[in-house]
């Protein structure tokens, strides 16, 4: 317990050091108008940097991800599938996350998520 105690004081003290030593010794620059302005080849900025994005876009990006992770999650039970830990309640649970999966998908398209043009 002790040396839990004596490592958690050490990495605290280490990290407060650092902390102090980049807000000392950091750098900190002139943040004027061509600081601030986008940098774009050597060229002026051609319009606005803020143009707004597309929220379809990025429901789609976020849909992506989470369907990705799933997949991810899937995957060691599929490797599995021949193995010995997989009992029926391991089946069980790998075709319930499935039909979960499955009514999620079936969700985002009634919705029309899934649709690029509207």
């Amino acid at each position: 317990m002790e040396k839990v105690i004596v490592s958690v004081f050490i990495s605290t003290m280490l990290g407060l050091v650092l902390l102090f030593l980049g807000l000392v010794l950091g750098v900190s620059g002139f943040n004027g108008r061509e600081k601030s302005s986008p940098f774009e080849c050597g060229f002026d900025p051609i319009g606005s940097s803020r143009v707004p994005f597309s929220l379809r876009f990025f429901l789609l990006a976020v849909i992506f991800v989470v369907f990705d992770v799933e997949i991810v999650l899937l995957f060691p039970a599929v490797m599995g599938i021949g193995g010995n830990w997989m009992w029926f309640g391991g089946y069980f649970v790998l075709i319930l996350f499935l039909v979960i999966l499955f009514l999620g998908v079936v969700h985002e398209w009634r919705e029309g998520s899934l649709e690029w043009e509207s």
